[in-house]
């Protein structure tokens, strides 16, 4: 795991070089789906202090034995499970409906920020709205108070990285269109483990790797 940690780093180092962008401003979520409590804890020793699970039980699970990382949740959600991810979640990277939204708006306290997940390709298996509806969720959710900081998506699946590029290149320019009239949608979560490289030269802000960290054996990320 250790020298998974270590490369992943690298070759974001590599990419973001390649862009012309400082490595320091994106931000590497380790998909701990699968790792076990000992890779996760000796990533954590190594300093990456943000984990992503895409499952409410395995995200509340996980922070209660590591509660000083950075939690985000990073599937599907289901309105009954708010109440479970919410008060220990970073970052929300899958709000794709407004009923979610007034989930999520309810609760103690300030609701941690949230992206809008967006589905480019129309995949049915997939979570997130269609991009014509985009900019009408996130101005539904900035309505119902939420703090809306940016996009995620989940490309198709493909056999070569670059095939990624053209989706992870739309995301940008509709975070930048949308950014004209929402100043705070800045972030871009996009990249996996097959393709992070490609998400990092096409501006990703924020990369969800887990297989590339944790081992072939631990994660679909």
């Amino acid at each position: 795991m250790a020298t998974g940690l270590t490369a992943v780093r690298q070759r974001i180092a590599a990419a973001a070089g390649r862009a012309g962008r400082d490595p320091a401003e994106i931000v590497l979520v380790g998909v701990s789906k699968y790792a076990t409590e000992g890779d996760v804890r000796a990533a954590f020793d190594e300093g990456l202090h943000d984990f992503g699970e895409n499952r409410a039980k395995e995200l509340v699970d996980r922070a209660a034995l590591l509660p000083s990382a950075r939690w985000h949740f990073v599937g599907r959600l289901q309105g009954n499970k708010v109440r479970l991810v919410r008060p220990i979640t970073h970052l929300l990277h899958s709000l794709d409906r407004v009923d979610l939204a007034e989930y999520w708006v309810k609760g103690p306290g300030s609701p941690p920020p949230v992206l809008v997940q967006v589905n480019l390709a129309d995949e049915r298996q997939k979570g997130g709205v269609g991009p014509e509806d985009a900019d009408v969720l996130v101005s539904a959710a900035e309505r119902l108070g939420l703090e809306v900081v940016g996009l995620m998506t989940v490309p198709p699946a493909a056999e070569d990285p670059d095939d990624s590029r053209p989706w992870f290149r739309r995301l940008r320019e509709m975070r930048d269109r949308i950014r004209g009239e929402h100043p705070a949608v800045s972030e871009l979560s996009m990249g996996m483990s097959d393709d992070f490289e490609v998400a990092v030269e096409e501006g990703a802000t924020v990369l969800r790797v887990g297989r590339a960290i944790f081992g072939p054996f631990h994660d679909k990320g």
